[in-house]
């Protein structure tokens, strides 16, 4: 049986455009743009989750505002729950840890770059409400 993974995903607003993060050659999905976050560790909430994973990978501090979705995506390495949030940063800093680009786009661009399957809806339901 698939492992079955619950990750969390920030939708990073500033200015009226979102944070795009590329995700680096040497992982899964390689080149695919995603909102940044992760795995959401054993008794941790997803808010925690995804501040901690956004200090992690871009030493970035953020504030956890409203959902956005959840998605549930079958890969072939496993099934992937992705909940994401839309996101304030607290310091203007970002510094790229694991992912090898990162972009801010408007909402209406959001479909000109290769999302991870599993951000799909996401965006979707994103550009839909822009």
């Amino acid at each position: 049986m698939k492992k079955y993974i619950k990750v969390v995903g920030a939708v990073i607003v500033k200015e009226g455009k979102i944070l795009c993060a590329q995700r680096n050659e040497h992982t899964s999905l390689p080149l695919m743009w995603e909102f940044p976050g992760g795995k959401i560790e054993e008794n941790e909430t997803p808010e925690d989750a995804l501040k901690r994973e956004l200090m992690e990978e871009m030493k970035c501090e953020i504030t956890v505002g409203d959902k956005v979705a959840t998605t549930v995506h079958e890969y072939d390495f496993a099934t992937i729950e992705l909940t994401t949030f839309y996101s304030e940063m607290v310091n203007d800093r970002i510094i790229l840890e694991e992912h090898i680009d990162m972009k801010w786009l408007a909402p209406k661009e959001l479909g000109t770059i290769e999302w991870a399957p599993a951000d799909v809806e996401a965006v979707e339901k994103i550009m839909k409400n822009a």
